[in-house]
């Protein structure tokens, strides 16, 4: 008698198979955490789950409106506004974008939504940089603690860093460069399960069942792709600011050398913990003699390219136009702080 004991599955590596590798990862980070200071385990949890708390209005406001655009079909007609004279749209993409009230990481599945709707990437790569530097509520908090001109050049600073990437953007394109930039699988779309022969816009969207299905398998698959990413994304975080310690930063950061811009720029990514806590550290930087270009390019680079950010960018594009995201936001952050320290 033949055994097919060789075709059946293995219930164990299927139990594995099952787990998600992203929240796998976060747990074995934890567990590291717990052989290397067992002490800072409870701590990093509790800094996690505060990062996620704190970002998740924005983060439900815009998985939200990403099922809704997705559930309604709006999607299309947010395509057909961002095309036209590119011009026009990347301005106006870059403008929005600064004054927008999306962070970094929120803006991820409007992002994901409008590349997979067809929106060209040259205006939403110019929304995409600049809308994350600056927001209305960083506004004010900027001005009362690093003063009224400095938080001006930063918001003029996130529009013209937003209209460069945007052109830089549309050029490579014209080259012939990034076709198809949306991973295939990321937020599920990508494919074409994402787009309808349907044209038409449904705004009560749930009053349809088949809507409401899609709403709510929208909401849960990108819900589930940012938060688990987001999570191992604040894992890191919690250990960096362990470790990396302010001083460090002033000593290397604080004379008015050539180098205390570029190094200031890239010492954002790993140090820089976001829009609101950043702003504080920079004003007692400041005050212990950093030189204001430097502060400039820490709260600019770091707003775009910290670590959570990254990680999302990471996972939602593709690895060249990952690489070109670096490129504009390194690039912009250090022309704009240079042409800053330069006028004061």
């Amino acid at each position: 008698m033949t055994s097919h004991s060789h075709s059946l599955p293995n219930p164990r590596l299927s139990v594995f198979n099952r787990i998600d590798r992203v929240f796998l990862a976060s747990l074995v980070m934890l567990g590291v955490v717990t052989l290397i200071n067992p002490a800072q385990l409870i701590p990093s949890i509790i800094f996690t789950g505060e990062s996620l708390l704190s970002i998740s209005p924005f983060l439900a406001l815009s998985v939200a409106m990403a099922a809704a655009a997705k559930a309604s079909n709006a999607d299309a007609a947010i395509a057909r506004v961002f095309t036209g004279n590119p011009v026009r749209m990347i301005s106006m993409a870059a403008l929005f974008g600064a004054l927008s009230p999306f962070c970094s990481c929120g803006v991820i599945p409007v992002i994901a939504g409008l590349l997979a709707a067809g929106v060209p990437l040259a205006p939403v790569m110019a929304f995409w940089i600049s809308s994350p530097i600056m927001d209305p509520e960083m506004f004010i908090l900027s001005t009362a603690s690093l003063g009224l001109s400095f938080t001006v050049a930063k918001t003029l600073a996130a529009i013209g860093i937003g209209l460069m990437a945007g052109f830089a953007t549309h050029f490579a394109l014209a080259a012939g460069m990034f076709v198809d930039p949306l991973r295939g699988a990321a937020l599920g779309c990508g494919t074409s399960s994402c787009s309808s022969s349907d044209d038409s816009i449904h705004w009560k969207f749930w009053k349809q069942p088949e809507r409401r299905s899609t709403f709510l398998n929208a909401s849960r698959e990108t819900g589930w792709f940012l938060t688990k990413w987001l999570t191992i994304a604040f894992i890191i975080e919690s250990q960096m600011t362990v470790y990396i310690p302010s001083s460090l930063i002033t000593d290397w950061l604080g004379g008015g050398y050539w180098w205390t811009i570029p190094a200031s720029v890239f010492a954002s990514i790993p140090a820089y913990l976001n829009g609101y806590a950043a702003i504080p550290l920079m004003a007692r930087l400041m005050d212990m003699g950093m030189a204001p270009g430097a502060a400039m390019g820490f709260l600019l680079g770091g707003g775009i390219t910290c670590i959570p950010a990254a990680i999302a960018v990471f996972v939602l594009v593709r690895r060249a136009v990952f690489g070109w995201y670096l490129l504009l936001a390194t690039t912009g952050a250090m022309l704009s702080a240079t042409i800053y320290q330069l006028s004061i």
